[in-house]
C-alpha cells in the first residue's frame, strides 16, 4: 500500500492497527471490573474487604491513566508517535501477564498502576496518528473506525472471563497486546510529526504547561474535556451502578451489573460508527455531537423515569445509552483537530484521561447527595449539570471539519 493509498483509504493498515491496539487496551480497562471479585477472593481476600481494596486498585489503575495520559502525550510530541505506541503497548501487555500470576493485594496494586500507564497512551497517540497520516476530508471515518472496533475489546472481556478464570483472562489480554506488538513493525511514522521536527526546530514540541499559560488554548482545553464530561458519568454512574438504580427504580427483575456494562459496551461500538459517519455526512463534528447529546438527554430521561420497567427494556435502554454516549470517536477526533502538530498528541491522550479520571468526583458527587436526597435525584442533578456544561462548552468550540492540520502552535 502506497503512502497516498494509506491517506485516502481509511481501511489502510495504520487506521486497522489502531483500531486493534484500542481494542486490547478496552479489554484491559474493562477486564478488571469483570474479573474484580473472583481476582480478590482468589488472592484471598474476604469478603468484607473486597469493595475497599478493589476501590484501591481501581484507584491505582486510574492514577496511572492520569499520569500516563500526560506522560505519553508528552513524549508522542517529543519523540513521535511511533516510538510511544511501541512502548506502551509493550508495557501494558507485560503488566496483564504478570497479571496473572499476583499472590498479594500489594503486588496487585503495583500492577494496575503499570497497567493504567501504559493503557494511557493507546488511544490518544493512535487517533493523532490516523487524524495526521489521513486526508483532512476521510480523516473522521478513520477515527470511526478505530473507536467502534475497540470497542468491541469489552465484549471480548466478557466472553473471556466467562469461558476461563481471571488469571487466564489477564494471559490473554497480554498475549494480544505482544501479538499486535508485532503488527506494529509495518506501521510508519506520521509525516506531519516529521515535517514539524525538521522545519520547525525552535518550535516548543509536547510543551503540556503551554497550554495553560494561553488562555484560549486553556478554554480549548476546558471546553474539550466538559463534552466528553457525560460519556463517564453515563458510564460510571448509569451503567456501572445499573444493579443500584434498578433497586431503586423497582425494576422487576434483577439487573446483573457485568450484563449491563456489555451491553453497553455493544451499543458505544455501534453509537461509534453512527456519530462518526453522521459527523462525515453533516461535514461538521459539532453538529453531530449536539445530535448525540440530544439523543444522550432522551435516554436518560427514559433511564429515570422506568419504574416497574422489565429488565429486558431497562438492558435496552442501557444499551441505547451506549449509542447516544457512542459520541467517544468524534469527540477525541475534535479535541486532536483542535490544537497544532507540535501539542496535539499531548492533548489528544491526556484529554480522554482527565475525563476518565472525572469518574472520581461525578461518583463521589452523586454518593454525597444521595445521603441527602437519595440516590435518583443525586443521579438526576449530576447528570443534568454534566449534561449542561458539555452542551455550554460544544457552542464555544470551534469548528474543525475540513481543518488543515499541518500546522503549529
Amino acid at each position: 500500500m502506497s503512502n497516498k493509498e494509506a491517506i485516502n483509504n481509511p481501511f489502510n493498515i495504520i487506521v486497522i492497527i489502531a483500531a486493534l491496539g484500542y481494542f486490547v487496551d478496552i479489554y484491559d480497562l474493562i477486564l478488571f471490573g469483570i474479573v474484580r471479585v473472583p481476582s480478590l477472593k482468589g488472592i484471598g481476600i474476604p469478603d468484607d474487604l473486597i469493595l475497599s481494596k478493589g476501590i484501591l486498585l481501581l484507584n491505582m489503575q486510574m492514577l496511572g491513566m492520569l499520569i500516563g495520559g500526560i506522560i505519553w502525550g508528552i513524549m508522542g510530541d517529543k519523540k513521535g508517535r511511533l516510538p510511544v505506541l511501541f512502548f506502551t503497548i509493550t508495557l501494558y501487555s507485560i503488566a496483564n501477564i504478570v497479571n496473572g500470576f499476583v499472590q498479594n493485594i500489594e503486588q496487585y496494586a503495583v500492577l494496575r498502576f503499570i497497567a493504567g500507564l501504559g493503557l494511557a497512551g493507546e488511544l490518544g497517540i493512535g487517533i493523532t496518528l490516523v487524524s495526521e497520516v489521513m486526508s483532512k476530508e476521510n480523516r473522521g471515518y478513520g477515527t470511526t473506525i478505530v473507536s467502534g472496533v475497540g470497542i468491541f475489546g469489552a465484549v471480548l472481556g466478557f466472553l473471556v472471563a466467562d469461558i476461563f478464570d481471571w488469571r487466564m483472562a489477564y494471559w490473554v489480554g497480554g498475549g494480544l497486546g505482544l501479538l499486535l506488538l508485532i503488527l506494529r513493525a509495518s506501521v510508519f511514522e506520521s509525516g506531519m510529526f516529521e515535517k514539524t521536527k525538521t522545519e520547525h526546530k525552535n518550535v516548543s514540541r509536547g510543551n503540556f504547561l503551554s497550554i495553560f499559560t494561553n488562555k484560549k488554548r486553556l478554554l480549548k482545553y476546558i471546553y474539550c474535556i466538559l463534552i466528553g464530561i457525560p460519556i463517564w458519568f453515563t458510564i460510571s454512574v448509569l451503567v456501572i451502578q445499573a444493579p443500584e438504580f434498578s433497586k431503586a427504580l423497582n425494576i422487576q427483575g434483577e439487573i446483573n451489573g457485568a450484563a449491563a456494562v456489555m451491553y453497553h459496551y455493544i451499543g458505544a461500538s455501534v453509537g461509534s460508527f453512527i456519530w462518526g459517519f453522521i459527523s462525515q455526512w453533516l461535514k461538521s463534528r459539532k453538529k453531530a455531537l449536539f445530535i448525540a447529546l440530544i439523543f444522550l438527554v432522551i435516554f436518560t430521561f427514559f433511564y429515570f423515569v422506568s419504574f416497574r420497567f422489565s429488565t429486558t427494556i431497562f438492558y435496552v435502554i442501557i444499551a441505547m445509552l451506549g449509542v447516544a454516549q457512542g459520541y467517544w470517536a468524534v469527540f477525541i477526533t475534535t479535541a486532536s483537530e483542535q490544537f497544532g502538530t507540535n501539542l496535539r498528541a499531548t492533548v489528544t491522550t491526556t484529554t480522554p484521561n482527565f475525563v476518565r479520571g472525572a469518574t472520581v468526583p461525578i461518583t463521589s458527587l452523586v454518593l454525597l447527595l444521595s445521603t441527602h436526597i437519595g440516590l435518583l435525584n443525586a443521579g438526576i442533578i449530576v447528570g443534568t449539570v454534566c449534561i449542561a456544561l458539555a452542551v455550554f462548552a460544544l457552542f464555544l468550540l470551534e469548528e474543525t471539519y475540513n481543518k488543515d492540520l499541518d500546522y503549529v502552535e
